[in-house]
């Protein structure tokens, strides 16, 4: 099956798992798993099988309504008591995506709220919120794609960090969503794809979906980046978001901070893109913000037939970094895009849709 066929993170036909792309084995594998119990899921998020805030939220929603199939009391004290536990196990699995506590919160809500209900009742309608936030993902990527493609003129230059696309969300994505729904507009951009390591996620994933898709890619070395822009062939960066804080200050895949900062030196507008379930406004700054550590072997021996590090030596390998609001030019939502002073702009997309 082709890749543009294959949902990358959803319900199963018998709605009865999680079924997703293994992200871990692309480009080599196009493989699609199915996964029933809580461990399994866990494990998915935390090794990646499943990345991109958006995704991950989905795929914890769909999570924790499998984990309700599976307690088995029809007491709706011992219910909640038992799904609240299982919400803090899949919360555990990565620190930094606000979209996997947001989309945890929102299922309990929904538990809390029918209590006074049937268990069977609760289960389905926690399948309904489960489906409904799917659905809502797809249609979020879209009305960014449609904000963002308003920015991008013919035979323009796109620099992009990490995966922020389709294989990140539902369907469109979110730093790629303005690139597809120029492709669907007939406007023709080319694509600059920073290979992103040490996990290599624009190199395994960007220029895998981008390049499936028709759309004109190259891959870039990290360090490439600069000298991209030097030449003149970057005339805007389009960067996705694990977590935003109230004065725009975003947590994103790490190396994105240096993007930025040559992105300022060079006049270049960089731009974040992300659903406003991406902002968190209880996060004043990104000081704030967890940053998630990951693996030393990651960096020393994972992609690599042998140890590319001496035995023993020291390894940082922080999962994100932040990238201050000063070098930021917009933030792209479902909402809108936000423009400095981010502290105002942000609070104001969510009361004016009533979010």
């Amino acid at each position: 099956m082709h890749f543009a066929q294959i949902a990358t993170v959803g319900f199963s036909g018998d709605g009865r798992a999680l079924e997703l792309i293994d992200q871990t084995q692309l480009p080599g594998k196009l493989q699609v798993l199915q996964l029933k119990t809580q461990q399994e899921i866990w494990e998915a998020i935390h090794q990646l099988r499943v990345r991109g805030a958006p995704a991950i939220g989905i795929a914890a929603a769909i999570g924790l309504y499998l984990a309700a199939l599976e307690i088995e009391t029809e007491d709706q004290k011992s219910f909640l008591q038992q799904f609240s536990q299982r919400k803090a196990y899949l919360a555990s699995a990565r620190p930094t995506a606000v979209n996997l506590f947001w989309a945890l919160d929102r299922m309990e809500r929904v538990a809390q709220s029918h209590i006074r209900l049937p268990v069977d009742q609760i289960r389905d309608l926690l399948r309904q919120e489960a489906q409904r936030m799917l659905e809502e993902d797809a249609a979020s990527c879209r009305r960014i794609g449609e904000y963002g493609s308003d920015l991008l003129r013919e035979g323009d230059g796109v620099l992009t960090h990490c995966n922020a696309g389709r294989l990140a969300t539902v369907r469109y994505g979110t730093a790629l969503a303005p690139i597809y729904v120029a492709q669907e507009q007939g406007k023709q951009v080319r694509v600059f794809a920073d290979e992103t390591r040490p996990l290599l996620q624009g190199a395994r994933l960007t220029a895998f979906e981008l390049y499936q898709s028709g759309i004109d890619t190259t891959l870039l070395c990290d360090n490439m980046a600069a000298t991209a822009m030097k030449n003149g062939w970057i005339q805007l960066v389009l960067v996705g978001a694990d977590r935003i804080a109230a004065n725009g200050d975003t947590a994103n895949k790490i190396g994105t901070l240096g993007v930025a900062i040559l992105a300022r030196h060079y006049g270049i507008p960089f731009y974040v893109c992300a659903p406003l379930t991406t902002v968190d406004l209880n996060t004043p700054t990104g000081e704030e913000i967890q940053i998630e550590q990951r693996s030393p072997e990651e960096v020393t021996t994972l992609w690599y037939r042998e140890r590319m590090a001496p035995e023993g030596v020291k390894v940082l390998n922080p999962a994100f970094d932040v990238t201050d609001h000063s070098f930021i030019a917009g933030i792209i939502t479902d909402r809108g895009i936000a423009r400095p002073p981010f502290s105002q702009t942000l609070p104001a997309l969510f009361s004016q849709e009533g979010i």
